[in-house]
């Protein structure tokens, strides 16, 4: 097995730099350092050079936070029927939590500079690495494939509003989405694509600037919903009735499990990021400020924006891409839909793109498939 210790200072001497391979070329063979197993190893799955900061890190949970799935999610917790206090503190529990879950599975990929299913070896045996490995690829697979219809979906509205003579194509399905859907669906598959395979570097910089991209664009969102609602009309408690006693508790551990729920798949992909890392300091660092201090913040703008939908538009919309579409501001519509078509894009490469393409590498490492 080739992850351990005493080889990483001899695979960093005589392994070439990732920058510099052709990732069509045979050469790989020749180039593997002596004792490594064709049948254990391979580029993806080697030792890399740990250049990754603290901002990286910081950015890597930004873009897995900052989502339509991550907006509907934050804003739900909001109408549980709890206080606004209450729903902070589970927050701040349930990603606390999340925190040093991610700091421990992050320290063994962040010293071997190995992905998550090599360190399964550990566990699971050489071979039988490969079943944890799998299970996780298939379902990032399918979340993979959800993401993108979500995002597509906002690039729907965009094309309508600038092509209002294809509404048509909306009324012609094909196993159950429109034709424009299915336009808008593949789109985007091709895009996400061409990003992943420009490699680890180009990933690396578009998670580092579409995270506060997205920020950005949320408080725009955000001051103008004030703006046109005004600050009395924003409520930090969505649901219809306020719970109290015991059944606000009950509410408030299961507030607590959702949070750890809802980031348990990237936090076990996170050994697959944080071996890019300089050193485990960097690794808390970035954590810090991407889970408790980030999360807390996206969740607070999220309900200022669901809350001000009610007063403007007479109905409380949860679903952000809803929200864009109903702005009359074409200029205002792109923006939006380009911010949350970016967001998905970046949910997608780091929690269900790079991940699975790890996990499969690993079954057959003889064929660079990540």
């Amino acid at each position: 097995m080739f992850c351990v210790h005493d080889r990483i200072q001899k695979y960093h001497r005589s392994y070439p730099d990732p920058a510099t391979i052709h990732r069509g070329s045979n050469a790989m063979t020749d180039q593997r350092p002596a004792g490594y197993s064709p049948r254990l190893h391979n580029h993806d799955l080697g030792p890399v050079q740990q250049k990754w900061t603290w901002y990286n890190i910081l950015a890597f949970w930004m873009s897995d936070v900052h989502s339509v799935g991550g907006y509907v999610f934050a804003a739900s917790l909001f109408a549980l029927g709890l206080a606004s206090w209450q729903v902070l503190i589970a927050l701040l529990v349930g990603i606390c939590i999340i925190q040093v879950i991610a700091n421990m599975v992050a320290k063994p990929s962040q010293q071997a500079a190995v992905p998550y299913p090599v360190i399964c070896r550990l566990a699971f045996g050489v071979f039988g690495a490969n079943i944890p490995a799998i299970i996780r690829g298939l379902i990032a697979v399918a979340w993979y494939g959800i993401q993108t219809y979500l995002a597509s979906s906002a690039l729907v509205i965009v094309v309508l509003r600038f092509f209002p003579e294809l509404a048509a194509y909306q009324n012609l399905t094909f196993l159950g989405l429109s034709w424009l859907g299915w336009f808008g669906f593949l789109a985007l598959w091709v895009v996400q694509a061409a990003v992943f395979w420009t490699g680890m570097e180009s990933i690396k910089r578009f998670i580092d600037w579409a995270g506060p991209a997205v920020y950005a664009v949320m408080f725009a969102l955000a001051g103008w919903i004030v703006w046109r609602a005004g600050w009395d009309n924003i409520s930090f408690t969505l649901a219809e009735k306020e719970l109290s006693g015991w059944a606000a508790f009950g509410q408030v551990v299961m507030a607590i499990a959702l949070v750890v729920s809802y980031f348990s798949g990237p936090t076990l992909n996170f050994g697959d990021f944080s071996r890019y890392c300089r050193s485990m300091a960097d690794v808390r660092r970035g954590n810090f400020w991407g889970l408790p201090v980030n999360f807390l913040a996206f969740s607070l703008v999220t309900v200022v924006i669901v809350s001000g939908t009610l007063p403007i538009f007479g109905e409380m919309i949860h679903d952000p891409i809803a929200t864009v579409a109903r702005i009359d501001n074409t200029t205002a519509v792109l923006l939006g839909a380009f911010t949350f078509v970016t967001a998905t894009v970046g949910i997608n490469i780091v929690a269900n793109f790079v991940s699975p393409a790890f996990d499969f590498a690993n079954v057959a490492p003889g064929v660079q498939a990540a």
